[in-house]
């Protein structure tokens, strides 16, 4: 199995087991109902976060994040401001891939909507 597939697996499993811990924590129970409203809210925080950090990517902010850099840059030892081309942009600090997260998220939600069909029926 590759490094991304074990990525994907780990964190949805992890993410179940934070679904049914929470729901034993907050409703002191595992029942259908519990499972769909922590989940609900643990799957759109996954792909809450994977849509911010493609729309950081994307360098929508680079244009703000240089001028709050140019207004807010301390002094450096010799008294002198930094350039603003040296300054790194904000879409080249975010790194990582976040597609695993959009897997998590999605497959969370997916498992959701079938346990709320299920509920409903």
């Amino acid at each position: 199995m590759d490094k991304r597939k074990l990525t994907v697996f780990y964190g949805f499993f992890g993410s179940q087991l934070a679904v049914l811990a929470l729901s034993l924590l907050y409703y002191e129970k595992i029942s259908l109902l519990s499972y769909v409203n922590i989940s609900f809210y643990i799957s759109s925080a996954l792909i809450f976060t994977y849509l911010l950090v493609i729309t950081v990517n994307s360098g929508f902010f680079d244009a703000m994040s240089y001028s709050f850099r140019a207004v807010f840059t301390a002094s450096e030892k010799n008294g002198k401001k930094k350039s603003i081309h040296e300054m790194t942009p904000l879409s080249a600090m975010v790194t990582f891939n976040p597609h695993p997260i959009a897997v998590i998220g999605a497959a969370n939600f997916s498992l959701m909507l079938a346990g709320l069909y299920f509920y409903y029926l």
